[in-house]
């Protein structure tokens, strides 16, 4: 997925905040915590943005693992489908080992609309408590969850895990679907809504509160000023059994009011969509069209599958589905995958190569595309020649530029009679639109608007009707300003330039990757008058940033130009993002392999790599990439004149300062 949070602004959400549910970028309050500046060697230790605040949070009888008197007790709402809450059980493993007896873990349910099978994979872990085996259930469910396979948590499957760890059947499929087994759910939610624990996972330590599948070190940092707090407490004379209750009776009950109240989301923006002549699905006759643009290797392309075929068969002829291809940068199949589907709608299978690819979404590979074409039944010697020829690169390429003038530049996208729907969304989601635009087709069809000029006519009146886009997507305010520091981070450009442009960013991240001719462009159009200062925000849902980074700044140790000629390759190469590929890149620019090695193994660079990521969370760059030019903040893979605008504002105010 490139972007299912936020399509306007072509960056990488910084899921430091794990899955939120309404699956937008929110500007969250900047903490009290000061940015840290780069130099000498920063402290390991820094915490998370907001962990500075304690939150009075009750804990009930929820799932605990570890002993009631421990210093230090974790709270974690969590989603058995999430795949960041099955990335972060290595980190709470590893917290539990390094600090034993004196933290506990407390498990709370928040099972997130966007994930089918969460429900009842919450469910069954609480039915599995009830025999008291909630956490070899939770082990087996994350287990699933990290195979990353599609239908692993089947409720099938689920339920062959609950055999498998030995309960009572009879006894669990009565509690599975019992009414208090929903209502602790329910209250597990409510509570979570109340503190402002909206995304997926979420943890308060004592009551201070992280967010998302964060690094080891930063659970650190909190757990040991908390074991810090927690002695005290002890000290002052509180009987450990009455800890927890007074580390956090006066904390918070709810988030912190906003100074400014925050704008709604506004309803569905609508856009005037071209449908164009791929392939569709559903009525000849439509009094809806739906427009997709898709990828047969994103993961939330394939959630949103069932509810596309719940959409058809609940509103059968009176809606159409047209496919519109969006392979992504990040996903090496994705392109390959959406030629085979196309050679394969030559011949008029798209439809049958398109389940197949969804259904098999771990197994894209040129050999299972040549099997599944067998199996729908085109001339494979015919297809073979479609998915090599240009004019299908050119159709998908054609779909992908056009998907981006419209704001399609997330998957999966919809338009619906060109109304916006972004991402994995519900049913309901849908509905709510589906029902409003058939009275609005009944209406015109019955004033004599033809069918063929319906759709033309119903998006015209949707784009005229539809409000503003918000002000996020507007060009940056030249009167906003940070204060940013460079401090002793990786540049590029002379260190006395009138205009330093801070780059918060991510080797993984394809925005990143994309922005980079523009970074080029501006140092050539501005020799002498720009530098560009690197800082690592490697995010959580990029297995290969961190790695990356380490890799990078492993570099850095040796040298500025050694940073930066792994920066080139790492960015050249971005699908090929792996150690050995670090190792090749680290001796093509002639670095010391053994000292490089040594820090990279030694993990030197995490310190330095934490405490930009928390500078870069304080300021607001939690996505990737963003960019403060001067401390004017400019936000994702922005054009050369956005950059522009920006530099050569500062650059006038320099002489009109002299």
């Amino acid at each position: 997925m490139k972007n299912t949070w936020n399509v306007a602004l072509a960056a990488c959400v910084g899921a430091v905040a794990g899955f939120a549910i309404g699956q937008h970028v929110t500007t969250k309050n900047a903490s009290p915590i000061r940015p840290a500046a780069a130099q000498g060697n920063p402290t390991p230790s820094a915490a998370p943005a907001g962990a500075d605040q304690i939150y009075k949070v009750a804990l009930g009888d929820s799932p605990q693992q570890g002993d009631n008197d421990a210093k230090v007790t974790i709270v974690e709402w969590s989603d058995f489908q999430c795949p960041f809450c099955g990335r972060v059980i290595e980190t709470l493993h590893q917290v539990e080992k390094n600090y034993g007896s004196d933290v506990r873990v407390i498990f709370k349910q928040n099972p997130l609309p966007m994930h089918p099978n969460a429900p009842y994979a919450a469910k069954a872990s609480l039915a599995a408590q009830k025999q008291g085996k909630f956490w070899p259930m939770h082990d087996k469910l994350f287990e699933a969850n990290n195979s990353r396979q599609p239908d692993a948590l089947a409720q099938t499957k689920v339920d062959d895990m609950a055999r498998a760890i030995g309960l009572d059947m009879d006894k669990f499929q009565k509690d599975v679907s019992s009414p208090e087994v929903a209502q602790i759910i329910r209250d597990d939610q409510s509570q979570a809504q109340k503190l402002g624990a909206n995304g997926t996972p979420h943890f308060f330590i004592n009551g201070a509160r992280i967010s998302g599948a964060q690094q080891y070190e930063a659970f650190k940092s909190i757990v040991d000023a908390q074991m810090k707090r927690a002695n005290q407490v002890l000290a002052s004379g509180v009987s450990r059994s009455n800890l927890y209750e007074t580390l956090v009776k006066d904390g918070l009950t709810a988030p912190a009011p906003q100074a400014q109240q925050p704008q709604r989301e506004p309803p569905p923006q609508a856009r005037n969509v071209d449908p164009g002549d791929g392939p569709a699905i559903g009525g000849k006759k439509p009094k809806v069209t739906i427009v997709e643009w898709s990828d047969f290797q994103c993961p939330f392309c394939s959630r949103v599958e069932p509810t596309l075929k719940q959409i058809r068969d609940t509103y059968k002829d009176d809606v159409k589905l047209v496919w519109r291809n969006e392979p992504l940068p990040m996903h090496p199949n994705a392109m390959p995958a959406a030629k085979a589907a196309m050679a394969a709608a030559k011949q008029g299978k798209f439809w049958q190569m398109h389940d197949l690819m969804f259904a098999h979404q771990t197994e894209l590979s040129e050999a299972r595309y040549e099997e599944w074409a067998k199996q729908v039944g085109v001339d494979v010697a015919k297809w073979k020649a479609d998915k090599d020829s240009p004019e299908i690169a050119a159709a998908i390429t054609k779909d992908s530029s056009y998907g981006q003038s419209v704001g399609a530049d997330g998957t999966p996208a919809f338009f619906v009679n060109g109304k916006f729907i972004s991402g994995a969304a519900p049913f309901e989601n849908f509905k709510a639109i589906i029902d409003d635009q058939l009275k609005k087709a009944d209406e015109l069809l019955k004033k004599g608007t033809s069918q063929d000029d319906l759709y033309k006519t119903i998006v015209a009146d949707n784009v005229k009707s539809a409000p503003s886009a918000p002000a996020a997507a507007a060009a940056p305010s030249p009167d906003q300003k940070f204060d940013v520091q460079a401090g002793s981070s990786p540049s590029r450009g002379p260190k006395n330039a009138p205009v330093t442009i801070v780059e918060w960013s991510d080797f993984q991240c394809p925005f990143c990757g994309l922005v980079e001719p523009t970074l080029k462009q501006v140092m050539d159009q501005y020799p002498g008058k720009v530098r560009i200062v690197w800082k690592n925000q490697p995010l959580p849902s990029h297995p290969n940033a961190m790695p990356a980074a380490e890799a990078a700044m492993a570099a850095y140790e040796q040298g500025n130009d050694k940073f930066w000629a792994l920066h080139d390759k790492f960015f050249e190469n971005q699908t090929a993002l792996a150690p050995a590929f670090y190792e090749t890149a680290a001796k093509d620019a002639g670095v010391d392999l053994s000292k490089w090695k040594s820090s990279v193994e030694g993990h030197r660079s995490q310190a330095s790599i934490l405490a930009d990521m928390t500078a870069g969370s304080a300021l607001g760059a939690s996505g990737t990439p963003t960019f403060f030019i001067n401390g004017h903040k400019l936000v994702g893979a922005m054009p050369f004149d956005s950059f522009k605008q920006v530099i050569d504002a500062e650059l006038a105010s320099k002489v009109a300062h002299k």
